[in-house]
């Protein structure tokens, strides 16, 4: 990798983890030269990273005015709690009993973890931890490309999660005693339970997000 290569890289990491944990929030403009001074480089990697974050969708470029950081519509939102409860609902059903009676026995520990950050207030934390666990329902079912599938969106996972911030902290007890919950029904082998209460946590979460949304 060429030292400009290296140099777009990086950039477009630190660019777009800004833009998940909501540093860089929708609306806000970003402008090259404000960018390059912040990471240390010229504005030629910037202004690479900036297309590369375009065409994934993140950021409106204007020339000679900056990138404009964009959220999710409404629309976003719902399709992407809809692929969520079919990657994890399609997954567990086809999981054999003792694959999720396995992993309900490792995402207890998972929940303590939770807590902890909880207790922090450490909201990063906090969200990857949310986002591993329900990745662990993708992974259950031992199908790749569900699984390859649940990553290429586990960003906009992240991304709704952060946005929130405070409001999420405040709803952190309930999606704990919620993962709790679906912990006990795959303990229990209730299948039917297990969609019931995904589709009610995930609608939950997802909907708390909608007013703190922009376009």
């Amino acid at each position: 990798m060429s030292t400009s290569e290296s140099a777009s890289e990086r950039a477009y990491a630190a660019i777009r983890e800004g833009i998940l944990d909501g540093t860089h929030r929708p609306g806000a403009m970003l402008g090259e030269a404000g960018l390059a001074a912040e990471l240390g480089v010229s504005r030629t990697p910037v202004r690479a990273a900036l297309v590369r974050l375009q065409d994934e969708g993140w950021i409106t470029v204007y020339p000679k005015r900056g990138a404009l950081v964009r959220g999710l519509s409404e629309k976003a939102v719902r399709d992407l709690a809809d692929a969520r409860l079919v990657l994890e609902g399609s997954a567990v059903q086809r999981a054999t009993a003792e694959r999720r009676a396995t992993l309900a026995e490792r995402l207890e520990e998972d929940v303590e973890r939770q807590k902890q950050a909880l207790a922090a207030r450490d909201l990063n934390h906090f969200v990857e931890l949310t986002v591993a666990f329900h990745r662990s329902f993708v992974e259950v079912g031992d199908n790749l490309v569900l699984l390859e599938l649940n990553d290429r969106i586990a960003d906009r996972q992240r991304f709704l999660l952060f946005s929130c911030g405070d409001t999420l902290l405040a709803r952190c007890a309930d999606i704990i005693a919620e993962h709790t919950e679906l912990i006990a029904r795959l303990r229990a082998d209730d299948v039917q339970g297990f969609l019931d209460v995904l589709r009610s946590h995930v609608g939950d979460t997802y909907g708390s997000h909608l007013s703190h949304l922009h376009i």
